[in-house]
């Protein structure tokens, strides 16, 4: 498969969809008013990681991407269907770039992560929504709107724990098919690797890591000389980077002359790239000149205090201490980074929490002290429930006597209220007796009289005593009134 890390591609988002105008006609429905829909938002075009993907090479061939528009509104208050996405799969370590000012966009990194390069186009709403208490019949609506649209350049950057570096023939290729999966070109002339490899090393079950092979850097490499800058903006993302050397036969090259040299770059190239962790190793150690001589090689790394370390890609000699060497870097370089991100989360976190839970000396555990201080609320809030409950009794009996004391007065009143009626319903059914019978006028005018009189002082006493007997009873029915007497025929 070839390999790509840099594209240019043009994407434009979907145009909205028109709103509709249309009114409501049906039979015996007249005036039915507006029914025009909106239209359909268009589709976007977003970039996904695909954690499959190793390369841009699917968009070398096709360049422009444009999402589809949505559909117009239409009547009976229908709205138009949304344009579909556009969905582009990238690798992991992409990066986006405005085309024409460079900007930065996104830094694609982790699998699934998406960015949108180009959004959708609103759709225009229909004349459903422009209704008014003055039009109510309105004949306009609004049209979709356009697509974004950029220009942008795709830049693949590899993403890898340990970056491989050095000359053309150094061996590079073999170390990364010795200690991984990957198979790369191998030969025995310069500029073997023209794109970079990645492998996957396992040293076991909870320690992996990621090396990334570059190909051959030479002197002027960060001006683009051998496509050097191509090559080395691989190594921007790596923690690690491991400077493979060689006893080369070319006159005037040492492996000491050779590292300073690709320091030189580093430094040319980006100053940060050259402050990272960097492990130095000599191969091709199973050559009898190259063992003989590395002691006297060493010296000046030695002297600079740096650690030359000796392998045989070949045989694979050496290569087991090396991987854990590199390890160990990593690992320190991951743990900088979580430090960097999340400063609270450092080594004393633990210490601080367990200070903090941890009880002096002669004192009580922050458990102890937190009962202590729940029974104290307790103690505190217990005369404030008693002065509570203590009001609430004395209401209840008040309230209770004042209740009494009116439905007393209440049946009292009731009581003679209803006595007088009766009485008086007696006297007057008396005197119609009396003129039924013939009796004279006089007479019977005279006695009745004397009747009604004699009503009205019996009525006056019962209502009393009524009042009397509902006081005393709080409340209780009152007695029934007696009946008046019928006069003698």
């Amino acid at each position: 498969m070839q390999f790509v890390d840099q594209a240019h591609i043009h994407v434009r988002g979907g145009k909205g969809g028109n709103g509709a105008v249309a009114f409501r006609r049906e039979k015996f429905v007249p005036k039915g008013g507006p029914s025009g829909g909106d239209g359909g938002h268009g589709g976007s075009v977003i970039l996904q990681v695909d954690s499959g993907l190793t390369t841009l090479l699917d968009f070398r061939y096709q360049r422009e991407y444009f999402a589809k528009a949505g559909e117009s509104g239409a009547n009976k208050d229908r709205y138009g269907r949304g344009g579909g996405d556009l969905v582009l799969r990238v690798p992991p370590g992409t990066q986006v770039h405005d085309d024409d000012t460079g900007v930065l966009l996104a830094d694609l990194r982790t699998p699934g992560e998406t960015f949108v390069a180009a959004g959708g186009g609103r759709g225009g709403r229909g004349n459903i929504h422009f209704s008014t208490s003055t039009d109510r019949a309105p004949r306009k609506s609004e049209p979709g709107l356009p697509g974004g649209e950029r220009r942008l350049c795709l830049d693949l950057k590899l993403l890898a724990d340990a970056g491989l570096l050095g000359f053309p023939n150094v061996g590079k290729s073999s170390f990364i098919a010795r200690i991984s999966a990957a198979r790369p070109k191998i030969a025995d002339y310069p500029f073997t690797t023209l794109v970079p490899n990645l492998g996957m090393v396992r040293l076991s079950d909870e320690r992996s890591f990621v090396v990334a092979d570059i190909p051959g850097l030479i002197e002027g490499a960060h001006n683009g000389t051998g496509l050097g800058d191509r090559f080395l903006r691989h190594l921007e993302r790596t923690r690690v980077l491991i400077h493979l050397l060689e006893v080369s036969p070319v006159p005037g090259r040492t492996p000491f002359k050779d590292f300073v040299a690709l320091n030189r770059e580093l430094v040319l190239y980006d100053p940060e790239l050259a402050k990272r962790p960097q492990i130095v190793v000599l191969n091709k150690t199973d050559l009898p000149d190259v063992k003989a001589k590395f002691t006297q090689l060493a010296r000046p790394f030695h002297a600079r205090g740096i650690s030359l370390l000796a392998m045989s890609a070949a045989t694979g000699e050496g290569v087991g201490p090396l991987l854990q060497q590199i390890w160990k870097e990593i690992s320190a370089a991951r743990r900088s980074e979580a430090a960097a991100e999340n400063p609270t989360a450092g080594p004393f976190a633990a210490t601080t929490a367990f200070q903090s839970s941890a009880p002096e000396e002669g004192g009580a555990t922050t458990a102890e002290t937190s009962a202590k201080a729940t029974a104290q609320t307790r103690v505190k809030a217990m005369p404030h429930q008693t002065s509570g409950k203590a009001t609430a009794k004395t209401s209840t009996k008040t309230s209770a006597k004042a209740s009494t004391k009116t439905s007393a007065k209440t049946a009292a009143k009731i009581s003679a209220r209803t006595t007088t009626k009766t009485l008086a319903k007696a006297t007057a059914t008396a005197a119609r007796r009396a003129s039924k019978t013939g009796a004279p006028k006089g007479g019977a005018r005279g006695r009745a009289q004397a009747n009604d009189r004699r009503s009205k002082k019996a009525g006056k006493s019962a209502g009393k005593s009524a009042g009397k007997s509902a006081g005393k009873s709080a409340g209780k029915s009152a007695p029934k009134a007696p009946s008046a007497r019928s006069p003698r025929r």
